[in-house]
């Protein structure tokens, strides 16, 4: 279960996106998805990195940051079972939400 979560007012929640077959997936899109929730995934990783290192960590923020890594990797794992158009909707999305996230 994907719980959305709030960062700066902004809701994540991106594992509502249907699975579907597979078959026809070439690689390409795949690829593409999977690199682009990897960098989503290695943005909270070094969010949460430097919160752990702050003088005073923001518990509430690390939370976030964990739930917001945790959903990625599931979303990327669900990719496993995606089909051609679902992976390049999670592509988009992700690429999306990494520029969302870079602008914070």
């Amino acid at each position: 279960m994907t719980v959305p979560i709030k960062i700066n007012t902004k809701v994540v929640s991106v594992s509502d996106i249907p699975s579907s077959d597979f078959s026809g997936l070439e690689g390409g899109e795949e690829q593409a998805a999977e690199d682009a929730v990897q960098d989503v995934a290695n943005w909270y990783d070094a969010q949460i990195d430097s919160q752990r290192r702050a003088a005073v960590p923001d518990k509430e923020r690390l939370k976030a940051l964990k739930a917001g890594r945790d959903a990625a990797l599931a979303d990327r794992a669900q990719l496993a079972t995606a089909g051609t158009q679902e992976a390049s909707q999670i592509a988009a999305i992700y690429a999306a939400r990494l520029k969302e996230l870079k602008e914070l």
